[in-house]
């Protein structure tokens, strides 16, 4: 019975040596787990200025390389900013920022369990900037038209967005607007919207869908004309606005809002040969010449290049055939001169403008459009700068040269008009080079003749 007891006792006392074992090895076990995901917190005072320099040498001094202590599972990179030194809890040394605290005004509005959280936004860097379209209105404006563009590639469809327009300048206090859209060159086809009554400050949302080929946009000029509707049903053109649809405009399938300040539609007939509408502009500092070729209206295309030659040569007549023996061609008393270098008179296929900047009658450089086809009122909108010197304007000149090529064959001029000084211009070419230099910071547009020069 003794014997029975003391077993007993004896493997009560062993199972509990073997689980106070097992308790001991699973403490030290999470432990050795909590160092390993647990970061030592490093002290939050310094323990010198930066007036103690010489007291942190022999700490730097002893740690040729950096080092990481035993408890903490990170190291401390080095940086050039100024920085004091401060003890770990194993004996080691960091460096820590000397302000490792930012200034109360900086810090996030939180409880005080996220003081750790260091910098905040600055909620100016997120401000849109102010949309001043409908409160900038240039002098003499006649209103102006909000709209958006849309190009689906694959599709071939050409999405316009009628949004709205303001400050409409109509006949009376009481304004009826609507718009018509025209996808230029083709003057028979248009879309309209619906009349607004009333208001010079019309809101439309309309959409509108042109089905145009790819290989043909970029040679289309939409043209949005605002009429105002009287009593009558009569219609009277307010303005008009004219957008190129240019490679850049159409780039990616997405939506573009663009805005545009409306055109009064020039009553003047066209000239003879037509007119060219341009702006030009000086900026003194900078020393740049701008010019702005804007549209042409008016032209005398030429059906057949090789038929003008050809008449101006003497050769086949207006019916194509070579003249019988017996009759003598007539020729013309006078033919175009070319106005440019040969070798510059090529012209892409359509209508193109040559841009010349002149000197003493010398070609200084020479810009041109690219070509619009089967148009006698193309648009360009062409931005084009040349550098010249104040003094070299006295002497200076430009030409605008409208050329029509064919593939093949040399352009044809079909006109050109030169701005400049006294010694190469006069009346409203010379009006509109003086008046550049009067407003040297605005972009001063108006229309110009086109004439041919000739030679005997």
């Amino acid at each position: 019975m003794a014997e029975q007891v003391a077993l007993v006792i004896g493997g009560l006392a062993g199972g509990l040596l073997l689980l106070l074992l097992l308790i001991w090895v699973s403490c030290c076990l999470w432990k050795r787990l909590c160092a390993m995901f647990t970061y030592e917190e490093l002290p939050g005072t310094t323990a010198a200025s930066s007036t103690q320099g010489d007291k942190l040498c022999p700490p730097y001094a002893a740690r040729t390389q950096t080092s990481r202590p035993p408890g903490v599972p990170f190291v401390v990179p080095p940086s050039f900013q100024d920085r004091d030194w401060v003890p770990l809890n194993s004996g080691e040394w960091a460096q820590v920022p000397r302000d490792p605290c930012p200034a109360p005004e900086l810090l996030p509005h939180t409880s005080s369990s996220n003081l750790g959280m260091v910098g905040t936004i600055n909620p100016e860097l997120y401000k849109f900037l102010e949309d001043t379209s409908e409160t900038d209105f240039p002098e003499g404006c006649l209103g102006r038209l909000w709209f958006s563009l849309e190009y689906q590639q694959e599709a071939e469809r050409l999405l316009v967005g009628l949004i709205k327009a303001r400050r409409l300048q109509g006949p009376s206090e009481t304004c009826s607007p609507l718009v018509k859209l025209h996808l230029l060159p083709d003057e028979r086809h248009f879309l309209q919207s619906k009349t607004k009554h009333k208001t010079s400050n019309p809101q439309f949302d309309e959409h509108f869908i042109f089905q145009v080929s790819s290989k043909s946009i970029t040679q289309r000029v939409l043209r949005f004309s605002v009429y105002h509707v009287d009593r009558q049903r009569k219609h009277q053109l307010l303005g008009q606005v004219f957008f190129p649809l240019k490679n850049e405009t159409l780039a990616g399938d997405c939506q573009r809002l663009i805005w545009r300040d409306l055109e009064a539609e020039s009553l003047e007939p066209p000239s003879e040969f037509g007119d060219l509408q341009f702006c030009l502009g000086y900026n003194d500092c900078l020393r740049r010449l701008t010019v702005v070729v804007l549209r042409a209206k008016g032209l005398q295309l030429q059906e057949d290049t090789s038929f003008v030659m050809a008449v101006s040569n003497g050769g086949p007549g207006a019916q194509g055939g070579p003249h019988p023996p017996s009759q003598t061609s007539h020729r013309p008393e006078a033919r175009p001169r070319p106005l440019l270098p040969a070798d510059s008179l090529h012209c892409p296929a359509g209508v193109c403008v040559k841009v010349s900047l002149m000197n003493h009658n010398k070609f200084v450089k020479c810009k041109k459009t690219s070509a619009v086809l089967g148009s006698a009122n193309p648009v360009y909108s062409e931005t084009f700068s040349f550098k010249a010197d104040p003094a070299e304007l006295d002497t200076a000149s430009l030409s605008l040269t409208v050329l029509q090529g064919a593939e093949g064959e040399k352009s044809h001029v079909l006109g050109r008009v030169v701005v400049g000084s006294y010694m190469y211009a006069r009346g409203k070419q010379l009006e509109h080079w003086n008046e550049m230099f009067s407003k040297p910071k605005e972009l001063v547009k108006r229309w110009h003749a086109l004439c041919r020069t000739t030679e005997p």
